[in-house]
């Protein structure tokens, strides 16, 4: 049954999706604090700025701890805490050189103009060129719709032939539910974002697989994905079968298989986002339940809350008497994120800056 537990997806939603953002927001950030306990779970982040983004786009995190380069007690350098209590306050405040602290930005733009000296963010690469210098490399990154991030490796670095390559990387920018199931006596759907290929497979040359929730759900995957070519919706598990391969595409007939292209160059049929899907069940990612009678009545709850992106409704019929009539309003991290964040002498990584409204970039030592 559904639980109000919350899992860390460094998922995505589609534009349409997105939150709103008011251009006024609290900043406050609480050097050399830290707030103990509270903890919903750690990712790495590059700085605090980044981490309390982070943060915000979580369904639950309220508040926040982030380790710094300085650190000296351990090896926790980079380590991003996402925290909650119910009141909404860290329940403890306690000084520690090397942590810095801070709220939740609900309204704020996440925007990230800073750019990371001796800074890696391994992992994620779809695309490698040669730039002149690290503010080449992130124009290419802003100017390419796949790249969310980016490391360029400097003049300096250890191994020559790797001077001055910049690695583009991708993190998505549309929903991954992290778990998708039948269920009886429950409807699940979104807020308010090519061609398909019904009881078709399309084998092999697999990219990466997420889940989605239809045909067109995987279908807009695909297309916010760089490197996806055409991809293969299974409807037994809901797993969205992204594929790679530009020189031919081998159809085979299945059933329970739906495959597609993406919609790279015009708008995608965006109707799947209203379909109610009846006895599907979106696990995880809650921000609250409210309790109502129907599930439209729902999805309009979810279409009136800036910050709900999907939602689950139990129906009344349900043999889980606890857990009838409930809507569970749901949220999922949209914003880039590295995998890891490390440090690397003669690197530097960054962000693209499509989202800022000033785009002067900060450098960060």
């Amino acid at each position: 049954m559904i639980k109000m537990e919350t899992h860390l997806i460094l998922g995505v939603l589609l534009s349409i999706c997105s939150l709103s953002f008011s251009q006024e927001c609290d900043q406050q950030l609480l050097e050399n604090m830290d707030f103990p306990g509270s903890g919903i779970k750690f990712v790495f982040s590059p700085d605090v700025s980044h981490c309390q983004q982070l943060c915000t786009q979580h369904p639950a995190c309220l508040f926040f701890t982030f380790v710094r380069a300085d650190w000296t007690g351990d090896n926790r350098h980079f380590y991003c805490y996402l925290k909650t209590t119910p009141s909404g306050q860290p329940n403890l405040r306690t000084p520690l050189l090397g942590a810095t602290s801070g709220f939740s930005l609900k309204n704020c733009n996440p925007c990230l103009p800073q750019l990371y000296h001796n800074v890696d963010f391994p992992g994620a690469d779809y695309r490698s060129l040669f730039t002149a210098d690290y503010e080449e490399c992130q124009r290419a990154c802003t100017q390419d719709h796949g790249c969310q991030f980016f490391t360029f490796v400097n003049v300096g670095y250890t191994s020559e032939n790797i001077r001055y390559k910049c690695h583009l990387k991708f993190s998505w920018a549309v929903p991954i539910i992290p778990i998708v199931q039948r269920k009886m006596y429950v409807v699940s759907g979104f807020s308010e974002p090519g061609k398909l290929f019904p009881s078709t497979d399309i084998q092999g040359n697999d990219l990466v697989t997420v889940r989605a929730a239809s045909p067109e759900h995987c279908q807009t995957l695909c297309s916010a994905h760089p490197d996806c070519t055409f991809f293969t919706f299974v409807s037994n598990n809901f797993n969205c079968q992204l594929k790679e391969n530009k020189k031919e595409m081998v159809f085979k007939a299945g059933a329970g298989f739906t495959s597609g292209l993406p919609a790279r160059f015009c708008q995608p049929d965006n109707s799947w986002i209203q379909v109610a899907l009846e006895e599907v069940d979106f696990q995880y990612s809650d921000i609250r339940y409210e309790l109502m009678d129907d599930a439209h009545t729902c999805q309009m709850t979810c279409n009136e809350d800036a910050n709900c992106q999907f939602y689950t409704y139990v129906k009344a019929n349900t043999s889980d008497i606890e857990y009838r009539r409930r809507c569970y309003l749901k949220r999922a991290i949209t914003m880039p994120a590295p995998p890891k964040v490390t440090k690397v002498t003669n690197a530097v990584s960054g962000f693209q800056l499509r989202n800022c409204m000033r785009s002067a970039p900060v450098t960060v030592a």
